[in-house]
């Protein structure tokens, strides 16, 4: 039999002591084309928008405009829902992939920068966007973000 996880350990490791603590107050960011091979490498594509509380601007390191996660329920961590997640776009492309970065915004190839990476969709899935159609200075809203902790084998 596989490793199996209790909801309560799934919540503690999305909630402040492990996931959402290690992302509070960072930035997405969204991208064109394939995702990398894993979230260890360089961003690929063009970065076409940037996801922040409100569309508001953000400098590493200061909580300002960053995005929060709603305390964990049956290890599902999901955006903030008092919170608009929403940018303006910076360049013209159709969203395939997003990058979670943590506050300190650590880019390029690192093994120890905190971030996850996933792919985009309209109406559902993992990280859901108003439209994948990405037009430069148009604002793009995020209507909803799950992230799961998987219960094991």
């Amino acid at each position: 039999m596989g490793v199996k996880l209790s909801t309560g350990l799934r919540n503690a490791i999305m909630g402040a002591i492990g996931f959402s603590g290690a992302l509070e107050t960072g930035i997405i960011e969204v991208y064109s084309g394939a995702q990398p091979a894993d979230a260890d490498a360089a961003e690929t594509g063009t970065k076409l928008l940037r996801i922040t509380v409100n569309g508001g601007a953000f400098v590493a390191g200061n909580a300002a405009n960053g995005l929060t996660l709603e305390d964990p329920v049956a290890g599902v961590a999901v955006k903030e829902t008092t919170e608009v997640w929403s940018g303006l776009g910076l360049a013209n492309g159709t969203a395939g992939w997003y990058r979670f970065y943590a506050n300190d915004y650590i880019t390029g190839l690192s093994t120890t920068a905190k971030r996850l990476d996933g792919v985009c969709a309209v109406g559902g899935g993992q990280f859901s966007m108003s439209t994948l159609s990405i037009a430069l200075n148009a604002p793009v809203t995020v209507d909803g973000a799950s992230f799961t902790m998987p219960a094991g084998a």
